[in-house]
């Protein structure tokens, strides 16, 4: 019984060195277990690090989330709603709207491409690459990121580098336009405006008054184009929707626009009048740089990429003679 037991016992103390001595077998259920103090919060560069901003290059934000064309044209294409990334590590907004503004992204590069086939010269292009459930680059910091720290940092970076293009604009040209392009789909009811809509910060309830209610220095003083409309020979109402303004010569060729000469308010139906970054970043608070919020439909204009070609060089055209008609210079001399 004796030696029976060492037996036994000899057994079992081999059996347990040789386990100890194999290799620990991994699985995908395999986990690494870190201590919590060795994990370490993602400290964020200084915004502007990666400056100074060269036109002929493209600068990204952290992961790429925000994409920076630098230009040299005083001319800036802001693309908020038209990205398509939906990284794991931004949760989705819990509030406010989702929907995505459909082949913005790709139509402002073609913008872009067609103002530096024209010009010689690109624009400044700020574009965010985030699915806008995501992050709502048009809003202020609370509604667009929801208090996700990555989605907030996407969201800094998207409005520092429009705020670096606009200095740029402002010490090289003295005066630019903002252009906040975005895309309007069909009403609740099911009609679809087939009209770009224009947003000035002029609410369409308003639009809708005459030309003489509008026409004054208190209304010009609220919109997002008050600076133009200070540099201009013409009067408020001319730039705002005369024969001179923006959305006449869209009209003119054929990209029907409100407010126009033939469109001069929505009358009274769905209208969008321009939103957070039409205020943040035209000139009703200051500034030189005037912002108009574009609303494109998507049939004629946002379809493929025969429709937003065509709407690429009718913008072109008309930016030009938009800004040499009111600050009396062309794009680019």
């Amino acid at each position: 019984m004796i030696i029976s037991f060492k037996l036994v016992l000899s057994s079992i103390v081999f059996s347990l060195l040789i386990i100890s001595c194999q290799e620990p077998k991994h699985t995908e259920e395999s986990v690494e277990i870190v201590p919590k103090d060795t994990i370490k919060e993602e400290v964020f560069p200084k915004l502007g690090h990666d400056a100074p901003y060269y036109a002929d290059s493209v600068y990204y934000g952290r992961e790429k989330y925000i994409e920076y064309f630098a230009g040299n044209l005083p001319i800036i294409l802001s693309v908020p709603h038209g990205g398509r990334e939906i990284p794991s590590e931004i949760p989705d907004r819990s509030w406010g709207t989702m929907v995505t503004d459909d082949n913005t992204y790709e139509m402002s590069k073609v913008i872009m491409d067609t103002m530096e086939a024209r010009f010689g010269a690109r624009p400044h292009v700020i574009l965010c690459r985030l699915k806008r459930r995501k992050l709502d680059a048009n809003r202020d910091s609370l509604e667009a990121a929801q208090e996700n720290r990555f989605a907030h940092r996407a969201w800094q970076e998207y409005h520092y580098y429009i705020g670096s293009a606009k200095k740029k604009i402002e010490s090289e040209f003295g005066s630019g336009l903002f252009l906040d392009i975005h895309g309007h789909g069909a009403n609740p009811d099911g009609y679809y405006d087939l009209r770009t809509w224009l947003g000035y910060l002029m609410p369409g309830s308003v639009l809708d008054r005459s030309d003489e209610e509008l026409n004054t220095t208190e209304n010009s003083n609220k919109t997002s184009i008050r600076a133009l409309v200070d540099s201009s020979s013409f009067s408020f109402i001319e730039v705002l929707r005369g024969k001179n303004s923006f959305g006449s010569l869209m009209d003119s060729l054929r990209f029907y626009s409100v407010p126009s000469k033939k469109y001069p308010g929505p009358e009274g139906s769905r209208y969008f009048s321009g939103g957070y970054n039409t205020l943040r970043h035209g000139s009703r608070d200051g500034g030189m740089i005037s912002a108009i919020q574009i609303e494109a439909p998507k049939p004629g204009i946002r379809e493929d990429q025969q429709t937003w070609s065509k709407f690429a060089s009718a913008l072109t055209t008309v930016v030009d003679e938009y800004y040499f008609r009111h600050i009396g210079r062309r794009i680019k001399n």
